[in-house]
């Protein structure tokens, strides 16, 4: 028979260690700390990109220097210093959870140094105009944030530097997208796999902590409002909200493959060509993203929130021409090599698509086929659907979407895995294959044809070892 808990016993129990609630109250303030540090990040983006909208306001055609030119510094200062600060920041943080990466090696993907590094590195991004967003690089800065707080914890505790890392991640997408849901699920889904009894407390509490530094800067809002969906019947978009789907589930797995290529097998002529003069390249990079926010209007550049906002609101329209330059803007950014995120101009692709379908369709549907051409295309890119959605849901408010957002955010998925393997695990594989020192898996599959060799690992910088 089982016995009823002694509540005494237990408040005794509880109260009995002071060391593990000075453990308690470290990690709690490391979470705070975290979330500090996200706000900073986004303040500083926004004030960034501020600037370069003056800028090609003033001086359109300056861009086309500036941006190329601070594309290149950006790149050597992030393989001078800061190797581990490139890209989005989701992939270093999987690489440091990944069982196989050496315990020691985790500072090459994770540290308060890599936070440091990739603030301002990626606010150097926005600065020149470059088709980033913050979200993804958030989860590599309050992760980083978080695993710090291991060497002031006892040798005795229960926290690990694998719980914190995740509760990091976490907390970093809820405090970037107002979105404490997505954060529990992220964790899930992209982090962890699975969420344990013991970590599942750490997580919330970070996430929790991290959200009210966030709410108390910004205020408790949905970022791009309330959309106002009509009364529909479940025929009216049944058709366009299939169409959405699928091309987003193939513009999401074409734009998944090109990336993974481009960031670890790139055809082998282009391979030595970024080898051989990285800066150069990023430059020339920097140059055609310059070249194609012009042919846009300016749209392109940033993270491409403001044009979703104009466009829910219905004060403007995305062409589907945009869709394709921002495709490609996004594509040649990161295959750059500068610190920057996915996640904002992967909703902005997605919006463009469904915004598309909605013209041709004809029917009044354009915030719902919006929402769900973000969810979707983000769920292609990054295979994680119940992410995807919640982002979505959460950022509109679109509580009474949620089936047709899960639905679309699910079936883009399947047709995005069709085409290309999950994204941000082929990256984290092949930086933990960089770092163990042998040959990563092969990453052009399913529609494998011959392999081409990785690129060999970086050479050890001031990130290889632990962070003291």
């Amino acid at each position: 028979m089982n016995r009823e808990p002694d509540f005494l016993q237990n408040l005794r129990d509880e109260f009995s260690s002071l060391r593990m609630w000075l453990d308690r109250a470290i990690v709690l303030g490391y979470a705070l700390l975290a979330g500090l540090f996200v706000v900073g990040f986004t303040l500083a983006a926004e004030w960034a990109f501020a600037q370069f909208q003056r800028l090609y306001a003033s001086h359109p055609w300056a861009v086309l220097l500036w941006t190329p030119l601070a594309t290149a510094g950006i790149a050597a200062a992030t393989q001078r210093w800061f190797p581990g600060a490139s890209g989005s920041g989701i992939p270093q943080v999987k690489a440091a959870i990944d069982d196989e990466l050496p315990p020691g090696q985790r500072g090459r993907f994770a540290s308060l140094r890599l936070t440091l590094g990739k603030i301002v590195l990626g606010v150097a991004s926005f600065a020149a105009g470059l088709s980033v967003g913050r979200e993804g690089p958030s989860v590599q800065v309050a992760a980083g944030v978080m695993q710090h707080a291991r060497r002031w914890l006892s040798p005795r505790s229960t926290i690990d530097a694998r719980a914190l890392l995740v509760a990091g991640g976490a907390a970093g997408i809820a405090a970037a997208f107002n979105a404490p849901l997505a954060g529990v699920v992220f964790a899930i889904e992209e982090l962890a796999g699975r969420l344990e009894a013991r970590a599942s407390g750490l997580v919330i509490a970070a996430i929790v902590l991290a959200g009210l530094v966030a709410v108390s800067a910004f205020g408790n809002f949905s970022y791009f409002g309330v959309i106002q969906v009509p009364r529909l019947g479940w025929w009216d978009v049944a058709g366009p909200g299939l169409c959405v789907a699928l091309a987003c589930g193939v513009a999401g797995g074409v734009f998944s493959r090109l990336m993974i290529a481009s960031l670890t097998n790139a055809p082998q002529r282009l391979t030595r060509l970024r080898a051989r003069a990285p800066i150069r390249f990023a430059a020339a990079c920097g140059l055609l993203v310059a070249a194609l926010g012009l042919a846009s209007g300016g749209a392109t550049f940033g993270a491409g929130f403001e044009a979703v906002k104009q466009m829910l609101a219905g004060h403007d329209e995305l062409t589907p021409l945009y869709t394709l330059l921002k495709f490609l803007a996004t594509w040649i950014t990161a295959w750059s090599g500068v610190p920057g995120g996915i996640f904002a101009p992967s909703l902005s692709i997605g919006a463009g698509i469904g915004d598309a379908v909605a013209s041709a369709s004809g029917q009044g549907l354009g915030p719902a086929l919006i929402a769900m051409g973000m969810a979707g295309f983000l769920a292609a890119v990054t295979q994680a659907p119940l992410t995807a959605f919640i982002i979505v849901m959460e950022m509109v408010d679109g509580h009474s979407m949620v089936l047709s957002l899960m639905a679309c955010a699910m079936l883009a998925s399947l047709t995005s895995r069709l085409i290309s393997r999950p994204l941000y695990e082929a990256l984290a594989e092949h930086m933990v294959a960089a770092a163990v020192g042998r040959a990563a898996p092969p990453v052009d599959e399913p529609a494998a044809t011959a392999s081409v060799p990785a690129e060999p690992p970086p050479p050890a910088g001031p990130q290889s070892a632990p962070e003291r």
